[in-house]
């Protein structure tokens, strides 16, 4: 192989490990450590490391254990010569059950229930846990959240003080606090995949690296828990919605189905069909909606009967406004412009709607139909006004224009 070939090689293995193994490194350290911070520098180091020594002496065979073993060893040398730190309160409290059997001695589920421990606050639960199980720069989970470098690096440094003060232990729940545990802990994932999926700033249409880190830590989960249907649930519905990631720059009606990835489309139905065994949650039902749109062979196809019955199932499990406008949307879709038009109107008051850019540009959709292009046009500048991503803004933006021409 030639010496760039065997380059690339060498790059391409550092880069997988990272995405692939940087969650187990880090906790099984934070769990020898005893402390996130060193954990973190010393996994750090490690793949600092792989850089140096791999191009030389080859990939190892097992590049997890190799990294973990460096990340170790050099936590094990900082301890040895910082003595203070043996006296010193642990930053992470190690669990004393002796339970160490099956799935709850795996270090990566120790290190996301500590994140999303609900002594955090939720804000720090989504910034800790993008930034230590998924190793995401801190520079750009602040980008992400529209908060300066610095601010984001406060926060994270925040939520681990609150990990030392409140004495949260490395565990996972036992059986009792599990189920909420559990709950909490989806709720995280999937804000972290709704942010990569629908960016709200930027130039991206999707953040790539924020949907595939949800989507990699919900699998995770799924692996460890492979009995919970709620965590089936969420995977199925990220894949399901990911399936379109490819035509994400065009509105839904407008996607070319062809482009939908078809393999991720038949995993999430047969995860969607685990987490409907028996009573449903929010993502199921999510996931049903997002099946309900994959199954559909184009637009006008699709079953809007089913689809506002289940937002009014979704409305009952998860009372939300934007659920509300979806529902109203989808009646829209079902019976008409002039119903869909009259049921976004009797929810525009919601305060919570106020600055939501999707509420104007519904209105303005379905004005657009009724031929009542002057106010489409106020209702889709309206919208363009608060989308929060440029390339939703320059959508909008085109809306305005064409719904102006036709005046």
């Amino acid at each position: 192989m030639s010496r760039s070939g065997h380059a690339a090689r060498v790059s391409a293995a550092i880069s997988a490990a990272h995405r692939d193994e940087w969650a187990a490194v880090l906790a099984s350290t934070a769990r020898f450590a005893g402390d996130l911070d060193l954990a973190e520098e010393c996994a750090q180091e490690a793949f600092a490391r792989a850089v140096e020594v791999w191009p030389e002496r080859g990939i190892p065979e097992r590049p997890g254990a190799w990294l973990t073993a460096v990340a170790a060893n050099r936590a094990r040398d900082i301890l040895r010569r910082q003595t203070a730190l043996r006296r010193r309160l642990p930053l992470l409290v190690r669990d004393e059950t002796g339970q160490d059997d099956g799935w709850r001695s795996d270090d990566r589920l120790r290190l996301i229930f500590t994140c999303c421990h609900p002594a955090i606050a939720r804000d720090a639960q989504v910034a800790l846990t993008l930034r230590l199980v998924c190793g995401v720069p801190t520079g750009d989970i602040a980008a992400a959240f529209l908060v300066s470098e610095p601010t984001m690096a406060a926060r994270i440094t925040r939520a681990k003080r609150k990990i030392q003060a409140a004495r949260i232990p490395f565990r996972v729940p036992d059986v009792r606090e599990l189920p909420a545990r559990v709950e909490a802990v989806c709720d995280v994932l999937y804000l972290v995949f709704t942010v990569g999926h629908a960016p709200p700033s930027g130039d991206a249409v999707v953040h790539d690296e924020m949907v595939d880190a949800a989507i990699g830590l919900t699998r995770m989960l799924r692996d460890l828990l492979p009995r919970d249907r709620q965590v089936a649930g969420l995977l199925a519905l990220m894949l399901l919605i990911d399936a379109r990631r490819d035509t994400r720059d065009e509105l839904l009606p407008d996607q070319d189905r062809s482009r939908w990835d078809r393999a991720r489309i038949q995993e999430g139905l047969a995860l969607l069909e685990t987490a409907a065994a028996g009573p449903v949650d929010r993502y199921a039902i999510s996931a049903a909606i997002a099946a309900a749109h994959a199954r559909a062979r184009s637009w006008a196809d699709t079953d809007w009967a089913q689809i506002v019955d289940l937002y009014g199932a979704l409305g009952t499990a998860w009372p939300s406004p934007v659920v509300e406008l979806n529902r109203a949307v989808a009646i829209g879709m079902r019976d008409g412009a002039q119903a869909g038009l009259a049921a976004v109107d009797a929810i525009a008051g919601d305060p919570a709607l106020v600055r939501y850019a999707y509420l104007p540009a519904a209105r303005a959709a379905f004005l657009a139909d009724l031929g009542r292009w002057g106010e489409a046009a106020d209702a889709y500048a309206e919208a363009a006004a608060l989308a929060g991503s440029e390339p939703e803004r320059v959508r909008l933006e085109a809306q305005t224009t064409k719904a102006r021409s036709r005046i």
